[in-house]
């Protein structure tokens, strides 16, 4: 009997070493994936960032997914990643799931053509900016905006902008418009705008020039009196968890970043986009 009660004890002594061991390596487990950088992008708002079926132009796998993504993000989160010294994984993520997928620690930051504004400081950091941009308009082409060269000539024109964003906020600076529901992604508002919906829609410079590269009914208005905006509206910033140990060294990684080779990525973003082809 007592020699039974030992073997007994021996091995539960035994299963309780093993699942030890089982529970320290889960923790390791845990702990490698550290060694991604996963970052949130919607992968629908061309050049920043998009979605392709193939591999073509050093595009990144989508996590989860056959689908591929690209774009001017997307260049600047393998550059961060490099920099880092982490593997790089993308996440495809709603505009307006961005947030609390970081704040919930789903993804590490969000690179997503997304502006540093106030109110999105409330919840989150922001790295210093990686690209600005002026605000645009874009219309049909041969129609009665194409030639507007202040943001008033739209005054009783139907205008839109993507949901949740500050490009549908600055519509309201132009008297007598007719503003029309904002649109979940870009991909609508350019249905819309096709199918006359909509007169003109509100926009970022290198969306507009994919815009108009994409479709040749489309065009671009730049503006001499333009839409009021602040610097940090028109700015693009990495998105971070509020005191993320990570700002520091990626603001160091941007600041490596060149104006030339930025310039260089966005207009490689514009020619190798889908749409475009």
């Amino acid at each position: 009997m007592k020699n039974k009660i030992l073997l007994f004890i021996i091995m539960s002594l035994t299963a309780i070493i093993l699942l030890a061991g089982c529970g320290s390596n889960s923790s390791e487990n845990k702990e490698g994936s550290s060694n991604t950088f996963t970052v949130g992008l919607e992968a629908g708002y061309p050049p920043f960032n998009w979605t392709q079926m193939d591999d073509s132009n050093h595009v990144v796998k989508l996590d989860g997914s056959a689908e591929y993504a690209g774009g001017y993000d997307v260049e600047i989160a393998k550059k961060i990643a490099d920099g880092l010294g982490k593997e790089l994984v993308i996440v495809k993520t709603e505009w307006d799931g961005l947030v609390p997928a970081l704040t919930s620690g789903k993804i590490d930051a969000i690179i997503a053509g997304m502006s540093p504004t106030e109110k999105r400081k409330e919840t989150i950091d922001f790295s210093d900016n990686y690209y600005k941009s002026n605000l645009v308009m874009v219309v049909k082409k041969g129609g009665k905006y194409e030639n507007a060269t202040s943001i008033q000539d739209f005054n009783g024109a139907k205008v839109s902008a993507q949901l949740n964003t500050f490009h549908y906020s600055v519509i309201d600076q132009i008297k007598g418009v007719e503003k029309q529901p904002a649109m979940d992604n870009f991909t609508a508002m350019r249905v819309a705008l096709e199918s006359g919906v909509m007169d003109g829609y509100v926009s970022e410079r290198p969306e507009a020039i994919s815009a108009s590269a994409a479709n040749e009914n489309f065009a671009m208005v730049e503006f001499s009196d333009g839409f009021e905006t602040s610097e940090d509206d028109t700015a693009i910033a990495v998105g971070l968890q509020k005191g993320s140990e990570l700002t520091k060294k990626i603001n160091e990684i941007l600041a490596g970043i060149s104006e030339e080779d930025r310039n260089s990525m966005m207009d490689a973003a514009i020619m190798n986009q889908p749409a475009a082809k």
